[in-house]
């Protein structure tokens, strides 16, 4: 063996090496800023929150009052009732005037339409996020009578 030739010789990386090195570098920064772009991390905040509700019907006066039995606390603006209530589609915060957050313990009474319910009617709890782009059904209540 020549080590003269070892002491001239200058390449440390074979081209395929290198080329192999770039490529990589290049698909790793493409999926990075890819993910920026398309806006797949800002779907944290859009989860819809752990909450338990309960409903107590009143036949006699057509009243039903819902109550946050338990689960996160939740911006009453982004909660509303649907369903064949007077309320139908009105927030948690326009039936309770004074409320600005739901925890356990809340409540609001919702009237029916028609007093008393019809056989199989719901009323749904829902949520919506703040940018509106999702919603989810957090408990809902059929009339049974």
């Amino acid at each position: 063996m020549q080590l003269t030739t070892l002491f001239n010789d200058d390449s440390a990386v074979s081209p395929v090496i290198g080329v192999i090195l770039m490529v990589a570098i290049t698909v790793i920064l493409a999926a990075v800023i890819g993910t920026f772009v398309l806006g797949l991390g800002d779907q944290v905040g859009d989860t819809a929150p752990q909450a338990s509700f309960s409903f107590d019907y009143n036949s006699t006066s057509g009243d039903l009052t819902i109550t946050h039995e338990s689960g996160t606390s939740i911006d009453a603006d982004s909660v509303s009732i649907s369903g064949p209530v007077g309320d139908d589609g009105d927030t948690w915060a326009d039936i309770d005037g004074s409320a600005t957050e739901i925890s356990a313990g809340s409540s609001i009474t919702v009237t029916s339409n028609t007093t008393p319910f019809a056989s199989g009617e719901t009323v749904r709890v829902v949520w919506t996020s703040e940018s509106g782009s999702s919603s989810s059904t957090l408990q809902s209540w059929t009339y049974n009578g």
